[in-house]
């Protein structure tokens, strides 16, 4: 930025000396006269000062009529030389006689006011040539070269992708040794895709690459290809291959290269676009013509449905590998890789903490060990323990608790009413998840929370456990019927998510009896937008009308069973409510322990999150957990576990 300004001063330095140099010349611009004109102005007394002689060439300073003063000049002959003499004499004006100048001396005197301008131009362009704008660089690739031990991560950063490091890990034996590959007749990929949601560790696998790799290892995103200019992007394409065919056996990564990549004719004024002409460039260059030998090509990206179907083909991407959402496993993996330089205390259990965090990303899990470290530091603690991962976990999820929150007495009260609801009803259903947590304490824009999570990771969804999920989502509501008499607003997201299920079960999964195995409606992929946006209609109004019956059948049947739990179980409803207010958290061993008619241990100072302790609090939970040491042994008979119809 600096270059740039002192750049623009040079500049404005040049054009003030041009201005200043033309007024100069436009003040001192002689007159041409003849000789005749010259007489008259002698014998009139208006020439002034000196008159000049160089070989016949006169020149000097005259008054002109409006008494302004003006230069002349003007030539005469030899055979006037004498009558010029004469009329100077006669009229008493200085003359001053000067031989001729040489032809390269003219020459010199007319060159010489350029010569600074020269100069200043000089200066002017090794300036912005050395500042970083690269003003007349556009068409230049902008990959930069990673060299050797520059990057640090090597596959040993890398977990819960063991298949994607394999299939990388091989491009770069290949590129050490290619004899070992090729003696067989195989040749090298010439591209590898990564695909998978955001946060899954695609660029920290390119990394782990570059830090592996003993070869040149350009990097570039796919933004960096496209500018306001017209050509810009379709030169910096076959500049950066260029820089790889000289530096072969190499690597180039493409970050997010959706950018340049999606589909040609999609544009709303016509195909003929930049971005198109770039796509262009990159697959000629990927497998055109002119091969690319030793130069491979990595890409990223988190949209492979918007690819162009040129750019996928064996031949420039032959190899695509899908970075997805890490199991249990790999999420103890991670989890071990980023909590490598934490102090950690001697309860945290890695194994539980990649149980309890189902569809955590990489990032989202690097982030969670982040904030568990954050925390125990806020709390002035020496190591980060079990209990600050888990408020670590939540906030990732919801946000950070809303502690300065105020809720009224009776919003508190219906909030514990609805997640106790949500909780009960998924402990009585088979094939329901075993619940985690429930919480009333505000976090995000939720005033509460009834948390469940998958003992296993199924890959398969049976009719009854999305039959048990809607009992659970319509729980809370239906806990608010039963005890208030009255609905709230609290439920309206449980409502939206249950319609949507419902409407998925039907529509999608084809598990409706009536309307047997098949779907309804065909998405219409608008690629130029990226996202589905409309369903195209492939049904009639009378089918329409019986998906909406039997989404209101599959709902209202959801709804039927989960007030007929909480009406069988009112007495243990209202109880664990009572205890969930004063607590404010209970977690899924502390709501068995209730069920089971065991007392819960008193609150630890109210200690955590860093608040003072409140002992009248403690004693106060103490005493409501002992009066209700009588839930259990009666109420275990009616938790008789419901059969969902079938």
């Amino acid at each position: 930025m600096n270059g740039l300004k002192s750049a623009t001063l040079w500049i404005v330095i040049f054009v003030g000396c041009i201005l200043i140099v033309l007024t100069v010349n436009q003040k001192s611009k002689s007159e041409k006269i003849n000789i005749i004109h010259f007489f008259k102005l002698a014998k009139d007394k208006r020439i002034i000062g000196e008159v000049v002689d160089k070989g016949g060439r006169l020149s000097g300073e005259y008054v002109k009529q409006d008494g302004k003063w003006g230069r002349f000049t003007t030539q005469y002959f030899d055979s006037q030389a004498e009558k010029v003499l004469q009329v100077m004499l006669e009229n008493d004006i200085q003359y001053d006689p000067r031989p001729p100048s040489a032809l390269s001396q003219q020459m010199l005197y007319s060159l010489l006011p350029f010569i600074p301008f020269l100069i200043l131009f000089f200066l002017i362009m090794r300036q912005i040539q050395g500042t970083g704008n690269k003003a007349l660089s556009f068409g230049k690739s902008r990959a930069r070269l990673v060299s050797e031990g520059q990057v640090k991560v090597t596959f040993d950063d890398v977990a819960g992708v063991e298949e994607a490091k394999e299939e990388l890990r091989e491009i770069v034996e290949f590129l050490k040794d290619p004899k070992r590959f090729t003696r067989l007749g195989g040749r090298i990929p010439k591209g590898v895709l990564l695909y998978g949601p955001s946060g899954t560790g695609k660029t920290l696998l390119a990394k782990a690459v570059a830090g592996e790799a003993r070869v040149p290892f350009f990097f570039i995103s796919g933004s960096d290809f496209v500018e306001m200019f017209v050509g810009v992007g379709a030169s910096r394409v076959r500049d950066l291959f260029e820089q790889g065919k000289r530096s072969h056996p190499c690597l180039i990564f493409i970050d997010e290269i959706d950018a340049v990549g999606r589909h040609r004719f999609t544009g709303i004024g016509g195909g003929h676009d930049e971005r198109e002409q770039t796509l262009n460039q990159l697959l000629v260059e990927m497998d055109g013509f002119d091969p690319n030998e030793g130069v491979i090509l990595i890409a990223a990206t988190n949209r492979p449905d918007v690819l162009d179907p040129a750019l996928l083909r064996p031949g420039r991407f032959d190899r695509q590998i899908a970075v997805d959402i890490p199991d249990v496993r790999g999420r103890e993996k991670i989890l071990e890789v980023h909590s490598r330089d934490i102090s950690k205390a001697p309860d945290v259990d890695l194994a539980v903490l990649a149980k309890a965090t189902p569809g955590f990303s990489g990032a989202d899990l690097a982030n969670m060990v982040n904030e568990a470290a954050l925390l125990a530091a806020r709390n002035n603690k020496t190591a980060v323990d079990q209990d600050d991962f888990e408020e670590a976990k939540d906030r990732v999820l919801m946000g950070p608790e809303r502690r300065s929150m105020i809720l009224l007495p009776e919003d508190k009260k219906i909030t514990a009413v609805h997640e106790v609801g949500h909780a009960l009803c998924a402990k009585m259903t088979p094939d329901s998840d075993p619940v985690h947590k429930i919480t009333i304490i505000p976090r995000g824009r939720a005033l509460g929370l009834t948390s469940i999570l998958p003992g296993d990771e199924h890959k398969h969804q049976t009719r009854r456990r999305l039959k048990s999920y809607l009992v659970y989502m319509l729980g809370g509501r239906a806990a608010e019927e039963i005890v208030f008499g009255e609905f709230t607003t609290g439920a309206a997201d449980d409502l939206r998510k249950a319609t949507t299920l419902a409407h998925r079960m039907i529509c999608e999964f084809g598990m409706s009896e009536h309307l047997g195995p098949r779907t309804f409606g065909e998405p219409d992929n608008q690629v130029f937008l990226g996202r589905e946006i409309a369903h195209t209609r492939n049904f009639s109004d009378e089918t329409a009308r019986k998906i909406d019956e039997e989404v209101q059948s599959f709902i209202q049947e959801a709804h039927d069973t989960s007030l007929k739990i909480l009406r069988d179980n009112y007495d243990l409803l209202k109880n664990i409510a009572d205890i969930l207010v004063e607590r404010e958290t209970l977690t899924g061993d502390e709501l068995d322990d209730l069920i089971q008619g065991k007392p819960l241990p008193p609150l630890k100072n109210d200690g955590n999150k860093g608040l003072p302790p409140n002992p009248v609090r403690a004693k106060k939970t103490t005493e409501i957990s002992e009066t209700n040491q009588g839930l259990g042994e009666g109420n275990l008979n009616k938790l008789k576990p419901w059969k969902t119809p079938s």
